[in-house]
This record gives structure tokens, C-alpha cells and sequence, in this order.
């Protein structure tokens, strides 16, 4: 599982790159509430921020979410409160707007067509245009999310029918979004043309499932069936499944995040048409290729770069040593005493096997550097602990451009690659012997799809959808606090 997003005072990790959002949902099934609780929970590395499930019993929705985990936000009185056979899940992390309550999902709206929830992955990059138009024709929002949007233009339609009302709306945002959403008798996943985000397709007896990764089909136990296309809209009644695939939503080309398979995803879920696990191993195979060092061991950093770290050691023919153990019961509260709070963050985090490391020449394998605070930290460490020569390996390219399509490096000059012209000044600055990343061509030959399939939009800066002017996380919250910001 990817590595937790939080440091010990509760905040954000500045030097990792972020999660954006799960989703989960289920039809035709009596503890649909309870099944969406699972697959949430086996989603929680796509977000950890706010979680929330909506229920809906013989049209009647319901509705619990909250900030913080999955296990905390749900217990079974909670649970046993969201009745029916029918319901969706989100977990969080905010790449558009602030992680308070109210932006929290699924969002819930009743309006003049009738009760509809959604469950949003991605960002839309036209947001600020769109909330514009829509507030000049009256429409009174109430999250400063993007997600919004989908629903007050499916409102402005005047087709009362759901299908229209939505084809409407999705022929207008531009972006990023995997949603599932209900309404009083059905659930509706869609894609966006280019199929930045997954969303997968299961089958659970009579009931079909939603997910945006494989492994909460498989914690329920329903068979994954198939992933749902870019471009198509599936609505899923009691009665069964329809497909559709407008031609307003048909691209001719895909944008698949390969991040997710570098990084956001579980290794044991299969994205786009891959099990991670395997794509991660191909990758470490390649930089074992590109980016030789002799060494006497190979050692991963837990958790994310463990199976890039065993296809580098396969191909290279260096043992894989563990000589970096995670603490995975560090919570968000875990207090802090009056001192280099951030180098106490990762020593809490991960500790070195010091007698295992003492006097060897280690080769670390990573998935990415993206800030670089927590890396320079780590080998620090690694030099107290006697480390004789240390080695980074980096299973992609150097990220040298903002992601505008979920991932929350929005500012160029965060980036370290951005930020050092030289692959030797991010080396002196990071205090490693060597530095090697995967090349773009190297990363790519490790994937099924065709080089068009895929965004390397923060390696190439080749966006596939141009953003506005002034895009950024908050730019909602700019526009409707003022020039301010946050409130």
C-alpha cells in the first residue's frame, strides 16, 4: 500500500506526492451500506482526509460522512442507520478545495429532478469558468469543489431526464473524472474521454459493484468483470446494466495516469488493464537496465518501492535486503515534542536495520522524488547509521511539471527536479553518491498500451487538456472569499 500522506501533527507530508479520491459503490444488495464500508476501507490510500457513504432504501437517500479515516468515520450503529440496497462511497484528499467537511463526499443535493448524489475522482480544469457562468444564471453553491459543478449544470438542463440532463452536463467539464453517482432508483459510473482515472466494473451474486480499484472488488468478494471504458456511461437499476457511449464523449486517444501504476495504486489491483504489482516490477527491471551501480544490497523504501526495489534486484543480480522497516501503526495524532519535528516525522515512520546497513554499499529504490525533504532526511539517517555508500535509484523520470488532473503538486517551483537544472545538483542536494530515474522511454516500454494511451503531462509538460488561467487548488475558494483565499 502506498505510503501514508500524513506527518504526526495531522498535516500533509510536504514531500510526498498526493492521493486524490476512492470510489465505491453497490446495487442489489441488503447490506449494500456495509459493503461500501469495505470497499472504502480497502480504497483508503487513495485518500485519507474524509470519507462519507450514502444509502438509498426504496428511493429514500441517506447520508454519513466525515473527516479523518474510513475505521473511525463508521461503526455499526452508523451503519446500521444507512438502510437499503443501494449505496455509493468516497474517500478523500482534496486536490480542489479545502479539506473541511462541507467538500467532503459523496455531495447530496436535492433539487427540481429529485434527490442525486456523486462520488468525483479527478479535477476539471475549466472549474473557475464554469462556476462563473453558472452563479451569473443563479446558481447558489455549497462546497468550493469542482465536483458541484456536474450537478448545477445537470440542473440548468431542461430535460427531465437523467440521461440528458447528464450528457449535458459532461459535454462542458473538461478534466479529469471518474464519478459514480445515484439517484432515487439507479447508480451511474462515467468516464472521461481520455480515461485519466480508472473505474472498474464487479459482479457480487446479483448486485454489481463500482470501484475505482480492483482490490475492493475483492475484499467483497465480487468478480471483476471488466473496467469501464473512457467515454462510457453505465447505469446500473435493480433490473441490470445499460451502456452508453455518447459520441460527444469519444476521444480519439486515452490519457491514462500512469502514476497510478508508478505509485497511487494498490500493487495487488489490476489498472488499466495491468496488475501494478507486475508493471512496478518491469520498471525496476528497466532501471536495473538503465541506472547500473555495484552494491551489496538492494533496499526498498516501504512501501510503494518494494516492487520496483525486487524487479532492480531480479535483473541485476543484487541481493534485495530489507534494511528500512515501516511503522504502520504511527497515527495522525501522535504528539510531537519541541524539536526538528520533521526529521523526528520520518524517524517515527521508518527505522534502519543498523546492523544490517553498517559499512555496505545500498542501492535504495523509490518510486519518485518529487519535493526531495524526506529523501535528503532519509539518507542523512543512513549515513548516522554507518551506511558506506548510498546508491538512489527512482523508478520514473524527474517530475518537472504541475499536474493539473488530481495529483496535488500544482506549483512548478515545489518540484526539485524543477527547482535544480542538474541531475548532479539534486544529487549534491539530496547528499546520495549516485542518482539514477528511469528514462520516459524505459518507463513506457513497460506498459501494455500503445505511448498515445497515457499522460506524462508532469514529466513532458504535454497536457492533454490545456487548464485556465490561475488554476490551482483553492482557485474556487479565491472566487468566492475574495482575492483572500481560504476561509
Amino acid at each position: 500500500m502506498p505510503r501514508n500522506i500524513y506527518n504526526h501533527n495531522g498535516r500533509r507530508n510536504k514531500d510526498e506526492p498526493k492521493e486524490y479520491c476512492g470510489l465505491f459503490g453497490i446495487v442489489g444488495h441488503r447490506q449494500a451500506s456495509w459493503l461500501a464500508y469495505l470497499g472504502l476501507y480497502a480504497q483508503q490510500h487513495r485518500g485519507q482526509e474524509a470519507c462519507g457513504i450514502v444509502a438509498n432504501k426504496n428511493g429514500i437517500l441517506s447520508i454519513h460522512k466525515q473527516t479523518g479515516l474510513v475505521s473511525d468515520a463508521f461503526d455499526e450503529e452508523t451503519l446500521g442507520r444507512l438502510k437499503g440496497d443501494m449505496a455509493i462511497g468516497h474517500v478523500r484528499y482534496s486536490t480542489t478545495g479545502s479539506s473541511v467537511l462541507k467538500n467532503a463526499q459523496p455531495l447530496l443535493i436535492d433539487y427540481a429532478k429529485g434527490s442525486i448524489c456523486i462520488a468525483h475522482n479527478g479535477n476539471l480544469v475549466n472549474s473557475l469558468s464554469l462556476r462563473q457562468y453558472l452563479e451569473k444564471r443563479g446558481s447558489i453553491f455549497q462546497t468550493t469543489t469542482d465536483s458541484e459543478l456536474i450537478i448545477h449544470l445537470m440542473a440548468k438542463n431542461k430535460s427531465q431526464d437523467l440521461k440528458e440532463s447528464l450528457i449535458y452536463a459532461l459535454k462542458r467539464v473538461k478534466g479529469a473524472y471518474s464519478l459514480v453517482m445515484m439517484d432515487s432508483s439507479r447508480m451511474i459510473g462515467v468516464r472521461d474521454p481520455l480515461g485519466f482515472r480508472p473505474l472498474c466494473l464487479g459482479k457480487l451474486g446479483g448486485a454489481w459493484c463500482l470501484a475505482s480499484e480492483t482490490c475492493a472488488l475483492d475484499l467483497v468478494g465480487a468478480k471483476f468483470v471488466r473496467e469501464i471504458d473512457p467515454g462510457e456511461i453505465v447505469f446500473i437499476a435493480k433490473d441490470g446494466i445499460k451502456s452508453i457511449r455518447p459520441k460527444e464523449l469519444q476521444a480519439k486517444r486515452y490519457a491514462h495516469c500512469i502514476f497510478e501504476h508508478v505509485y497511487f495504486a494498490r500493487p495487488d489491483s489490476i489498472v488499466f488493464g495491468e496488475t501494478v504489482h507486475l508493471v512496478r516490477q518491469k520498471l525496476g527491471q528497466a532501471l536495473a537496465k538503465e541506472q547500473p551501480v555495484k552494491a551489496d544490497f538492494v533496499v526498498p523504501v516501504p512501501d510503494s518501492g518494494f516492487s520496483a526495489a525486487m524487479g532492480y534486484s531480479k535483473e541485476s543480480g543484487i541481493p534485495l535486503e530489507m534494511g528500512i522497516i515501516r511503522n504502520h501503526y504511527v497515527g495522525r495524532t501522535f504528539i510531537q515534542p519541541a524539536q526538528d519535528t520533521r526529521e523526528l516525522s520520518v524517524k517515527v515512520k521508518f527505522n534502519l536495520l543498523k546492523d544490517v546497513l553498517r559499512g555496505k554499499r545500498i542501492i535504495i529504490v523509490d518510486d519518485s522524488i518529487v519535493r526531495g525533504n524526506t529523501s535528503r532526511i532519509r539518507v542523512r539517517n543512513l549515513r548516522k547509521a554507518g551506511v558506506r555508500e548510498v546508491h538512489l535509484r527512482i523508478s520514473c523520470p524527474p517530475h518537472r511539471y504541475p499536474c493539473f488532473y488530481g495529483i496535488d503538486f500544482h506549483r512548478q517551483s515545489e518540484l526539485i527536479a524543477n527547482r535544480y537544472e542538474s541531475l548532479e545538483k539534486i544529487r549534491q542536494y539530496l547528499g546520495v553518491d549516485s542518482l539514477g530515474y528511469l528514462s520516459l522511454e524505459g518507463m513506457l516500454s513497460c506498459l501494455k498500451h500503445p505511448i498515445n494511451h497515457y499522460c506524462t503531462a508532469c514529466w513532458t509538460a504535454r497536457y492533454q487538456i490545456k487548464p485556465e488561467d490561475k488554476h490551482s487548488k483553492f482557485s474556487l475558494e479565491a472566487r468566492c472569499c475574495g482575492q483572500g483565499g481560504r476561509q
